[in-house]
């Protein structure tokens, strides 16, 4: 409990008391999604009451985002410089890094965004869309740390030092309660798929462009794979 009360602590800004050690969650970081599942229901228990179906989206996409404080979507932004910025690896380094934003961020944090609202809204259960979604990002952060060779100090180059191969698989096995909600199961498939796939496709691109992974690039990750389940949702 302590280690889930560390990862809590990372990932969200719940008030939880003493702040725990840091490596306790480091060293069982296959705990990811269970911050998935406290955030997601967190987040669907106020929206299961607003009757209205756009507002329902809109505060789930303003709830999901802001009960990590933004961290995430901060890497996103970050992550989205990053991609646009023009010249070698130092630059592009450089723009992932820096405090600012440019026009790459915003642009990343807009589409990101509007593809996850769209998404709760058009999806059968927006309730169990929140959930599914911040459990399978979650997982996509899990597997970056896993397997995302870090190009810097920072937390992600402790978190990854910790990191076991097999770990992702733990955590896939968190995942499975998912398969109790209300989703079909042709979109729980596809949303299994993705979760693995984005941050698949991610480290390659991250290896060429940075020269690896850092924290940013995992926040990143999440952003883009909740926002790709939730649309699986929607559509599949």
């Amino acid at each position: 409990m302590k280690a889930v009360r560390s990862l809590l602590q990372f990932t969200t800004i719940l008030p939880l008391g003493k702040l725990q050690e840091f490596e306790l969650f480091a060293r069982n970081s296959y705990l990811f999604p269970i911050a998935g599942y406290v955030t997601g229901l967190l987040v669907a228990l106020p929206v299961f009451f607003i009757p209205d179906r756009v507002v329902a989206a809109a505060a789930a996409t303003a709830g999901v985002i802001l009960i990590s404080g933004a961290h995430h979507f901060d890497g996103l932004l970050d992550f989205g410089d990053g991609l646009m910025a023009n010249g070698d690896r130092e630059k592009r380094v450089q723009a992932l890094t820096d405090r600012y934003v440019g026009a790459g961020g915003i642009a990343a944090g807009i589409v990101v965004t509007l593809l996850l609202f769209s998404g709760f809204f058009a999806s059968p259960s927006i309730i169990a869309a929140i959930i599914v979604g911040e459990v399978g990002a979650k997982f996509s952060m899990g597997f970056l740390t896993a397997y995302g060779p870090p190009f810097k100090e920072g937390i992600h180059h402790y978190l990854h030092g910790f990191a076991r191969p097999y770990f992702p698989f733990l955590s896939f096995l968190a995942c499975v309660p998912l398969i109790l909600l209300p989703v079909r199961a042709v979109s729980l498939a596809t949303a299994a798929v993705i979760m693995i796939a984005c941050p698949a496709i991610l480290l390659p691109i991250s290896k060429r462009l940075f020269g690896g992974v850092n924290g940013d690039i995992v926040g990143a990750t999440h952003e883009i794979t909740r926002a790709a389940i939730v649309l699986a949702i929607a559509l599949v």
